[in-house]
């Protein structure tokens, strides 16, 4: 009996807490970026009607709030694969925030900046309980944390601009996100604009110059760029390129230019 009692009594002081950290529901997310979202290219990139998020301003600041409202015990209480999706889906929510506040007459997000700071490092929103920036969520709560090791959280993330792999038309999810993410990777890889195979070797993003270190830890045994790339030979279309030689180094990688306009689904309107 008394046992029974003890059971019930802990069964009732865990049962909400668990309530409150189960992660907030990203399904109006999704729906905002279903609606506003459209893929190009085939597939392998997307454009956003900036227009109408404006037009939904509201439900996407219900949205932010409910991921402004999780508290940090809350968040340490769900797996990894459940803070990262939320983490990208905050980066990705907030970017969306911070174009609208200079849409309609912006080219770039990188008019947002200023001599002192760019636009990433300005702190517009509270995210686990302090007020952060978009480059506090990337760098900080995502690779600076060392829980993730994950490098194709930089297919995720969308910077706003067309040299940016593509907003995904639906939100980052913990039950999905390995299937999420390696589809971003291989329609990112896939797409010749941003990374193709040349005559004598690759040609791809500088993404991959400027977060070398993410790509060449050690995920999946790679331990250089080649190796990265070589885990994806098959996705670097059209033109085959032997996995082999890329691991072992043969095959020169070079970098192309980032276009950093606005990835807009129309051209930006004078006020």
């Amino acid at each position: 009996m008394i046992r029974a009692l003890l059971a019930a009594l802990l069964l009732a002081v865990t049962l909400p807490g668990a309530a409150r950290a189960a992660p907030p529901d990203h399904g109006p997310w999704t729906a905002l970026l279903e609606a506003h979202v459209r893929p190009i290219d085939g597939g392998a990139s997307t454009v956003v009607d900036y227009d109408g998020f404006a037009r939904d301003r509201l439900a996407l600041n219900r949205y932010l709030d409910s991921l402004s409202a999780v508290t940090r015990a809350d968040f340490d209480r769900w797996n990894n694969a459940e803070q990262l999706a939320f983490l990208i889906n905050a980066y990705n929510g907030y970017t969306i925030a911070l174009v609208l506040s200079g849409w309609p007459d912006l080219e770039s997000i990188k008019d947002l900046g200023g001599w002192l700071r760019t636009p990433w490092e300005k702190r517009f929103f509270r995210l686990l309980g302090e007020r952060r920036s978009l480059d506090d969520v990337e760098h900080g709560l995502i690779r600076g944390s060392g829980r993730y090791d994950e490098p194709r959280i930089h297919f995720a993330v969308n910077c706003a601009s067309i040299g940016c792999p593509a907003l995904r038309r639906e939100a980052y999810l913990g039950a999905r996100l390995d299937a999420q993410l390696e589809d971003q990777a291989r329609r990112f890889l896939g797409d010749d604009s941003r990374n193709r195979v040349t005559d004598d070797g690759v040609a791809v993003s500088p993404l991959f110059k400027w977060y070398r270190e993410d790509f060449t830890g050690g995920w999946r045994r790679a331990d250089s760029l080649g190796a990265f790339l070589a885990l994806y030979a098959d996705a670097l279309g059209p033109r085959r390129v032997d996995p082999a030689a890329l691991k072992a180094g043969d095959l020169p990688v070079k970098f192309l230019d980032y276009d950093w306009g606005l990835n807009s689904a129309s051209p930006p309107r004078e006020r």
